[in-house]
C-alpha cells in the first residue's frame, strides 16, 4: 500500500491487531503507541525485536507523519515486533472515533 503522497518507500511497517474473534486492524503504518504494564510506549519502523505485556487502555496507530490517527481502547494483551511488523494480540478492542 502506497502513502497519500504517493510514495510507498520510507518509513512505514507492518501492523496488524488481533482478538480472538476478528482482526480488527491490518495495515502499513508509520508508528503505534501502546499502553505497556510499566507505562506507555512507542514503536516505530525497523524497531528492534520485541514482546511486551499490555495493560487496559488506549492503543493510538500514527498512519503517517501528518499525525493522521486511529484508536482503540483495548482489554489488555501482548505485542510482538519482528522483522518490521508489528503484531497486537488482545482480549478486546473498541473503535474510538
Amino acid at each position: 500500500m502506497a502513502s497519500p503522497t504517493g510514495r510507498s518507500g520510507g518509513a512505514f511497517m507492518n501492523l496488524e491487531i488481533l482478538t480472538p474473534e476478528k482482526k480488527l486492524y491490518s495495515g502499513e503504518v508509520y508508528g503505534v503507541q501502546m499502553p505497556g504494564i510499566s507505562g506507555s510506549f512507542e514503536v516505530l519502523e525497523k524497531h528492534a525485536p520485541l514482546v511486551s505485556a499490555l495493560k487496559p487502555g488506549r492503543l493510538k496507530i500514527l498512519k503517517d507523519k501528518q499525525n493522521h490517527l486511529a484508536n482503540f481502547d483495548i482489554q489488555g494483551g501482548f505485542v510482538e515486533v519482528l522483522n518490521n511488523k508489528v503484531t497486537v494480540l488482545v482480549e478486546g478492542a473498541v473503535v474510538v472515533e
